[in-house]
């Protein structure tokens, strides 16, 4: 069972990893699929699986795609378009808040149903008569609409935290989509603006407790304590290196310059590369150069393409995003577009529900179809399925940066009663207006 907790199980690994070496444009031969399907039972099955595993990982990856798609920051920078400069407008302490409140509101909306399908959110939603969402999701329904929908209130076997249905919460609760935003926090007011990849390691070490931590994290983490250094500990044996963990750290980076995509991408680099390659970088950036482009104002559609302007213009995510933007410009519906995504990696074998690029998908067209409507924009973050939590929290974040405080609906703000509870040491619980203040404080002027 502590087995399973930490994750240690090449025999479950081996399998991500394959798809992960399909996305990445490794040719995998017949044999070592065939091994794969015939690994060992019994005390053989995890040592022929971690042979089977380091295998695959050294496959060779197409030359061309690797040309599209480098680690190195000064690469990443060679293969970004050209930008638009931004100029500041609007009160920017309002608007750090609107993207911690944004962030926080998101998260809690979507938290409940992070992993279910879309077909199961949308029935608990239109039977809740909540669809289009309009309200956070409550688990006080009858017996016959819980047992219909499989709701629970508490953690499954392997989650570290309850479910926060808004009848269960007086506050903001702990998620890891916040945890790192604080952890942000603390690693600039700590180190400052010039942190480095290992500053944060060591932070992650110090602040974080290994089991609150997923999925591309743990690994890294694992890695960082048998003391293999950044950026090894994002690669080694983790097949989850581009899901969306990276993705949804990195928006207090943006927070701290406004108006330059640049440097927030470039900090979110630095905390990315310890656990991510390659598109698990690039949303990183992307959400950050975002979340920075927001306060200049504009249209969801310029602050996407803000965004875009920070990773390769070849890479994966951007053909997917820039995918994104070309229906909405011909004028398909929200359902339409949400449909050929689901379409498109639904019936893939490389798809999980925590890839990068479905998810960053998803993060734009709930933009970019939200048309700067706080509740449209969170609400199609979660009625479309996938990271529900990450999504609604990304998207939040942006708009909530672009509307400031103020501009936010009651309903989304009033629950949170500016608590935020982490797992982040020295934070079990703060103030979000205070946590606002500190960012303030935190950027170059």
């Amino acid at each position: 069972m502590l087995e399973q907790d930490l994750w240690l199980r090449a025999a479950d690994d081996i399998a991500w990893e394959l798809r992960q070496a399909r996305q990445e444009g490794r040719t995998i031969p017949q044999e070592l699929q065939q091994q794969v399907q015939n690994l060992p039972s019994g005390g053989s099955r995890e040592q022929a699986a971690w042979k089977l595993y380091d295998a695959i990982a050294q496959l060779p990856v197409d030359p061309a795609q690797a040309a599209r798609e480098p680690d190195d920051l000064d690469a990443i920078r060679a293969l970004r378009p050209q930008s638009t400069p931004l100029t500041l407008s609007g009160d920017v302490e309002d608007r750090v808040l609107g993207g911690w409140l944004g962030r926080c509101a998101g998260c809690l909306l979507g938290q409940p149903v992070e992993s279910w399908t879309r077909a199961r959110i949308q029935g608990l939603l239109k039977e809740t008569n909540n669809y289009p969402i309009a309200r956070y999701l409550s688990s006080d329904l009858p017996e016959e609409v819980r047992k219909r929908w499989d709701v629970t209130d508490g953690p499954g076997p392997y989650d570290a935290l309850h479910k926060n249905w808004i009848n269960l919460i007086d506050c903001m609760r702990e998620d890891d989509d916040t945890n790192y935003t604080v952890f942000s926090l603390k690693i600039l007011e700590r180190v400052g603006r010039d942190f480095t990849s290992e500053d944060v390691a060591v932070g992650w070490l110090t602040s974080l407790p290994f089991l609150l931590t997923c999925s591309a994290e743990r690994v890294a983490y694992r890695n960082l304590a048998n003391l293999v250094p950044p950026p090894a500990s994002g690669s080694l044996r983790n097949p989850y290196r581009e899901w969306i963990g990276a993705q949804i750290r990195t928006d207090l980076y943006g927070w701290v310059n406004p108006c330059d995509p640049e440097t927030a991408a470039d900090m979110a680099w630095r905390d990315a590369r310890i656990s991510h390659t390659k598109n698990g970088i690039y949303g990183a950036m992307f959400a950050a150069a975002m979340s920075a482009a927001a306060f200049g104002g504009g249209t969801p559609t310029s602050i996407l393409r803000q965004g875009l302007g920070q990773i390769p213009a070849q890479s994966r995510l951007t053909a997917a995003v820039e995918e994104v933007l070309q229906w909405h410009a011909d004028g398909l519906s929200a359902e339409e577009a949400v449909e050929r995504v689901h379409q498109a990696w639904d019936e893939t074998d490389s798809f999980d529900w925590c890839h990068v690029i479905p998810n960053a998908m998803l993060v734009a067209m709930a933009l970019l179809w939200g048309e700067c409507d706080f509740t449209r924009t969170i609400g199609l973050a979660v009625e479309c399925g996938f990271d529900t939590d990450c999504n609604a929290a990304t998207a939040g974040s942006v708009l909530g940066v672009l509307l400031g405080a103020k501009a936010l609906p009651a309903q989304w703000v009033e629950p949170l009663a500016d608590r935020l509870q982490t797992g982040v040491h020295g934070y079990p619980e703060a103030s979000i207006s205070d946590l606002a203040r500190r960012t303030v404080a935190l950027m170059k002027r």
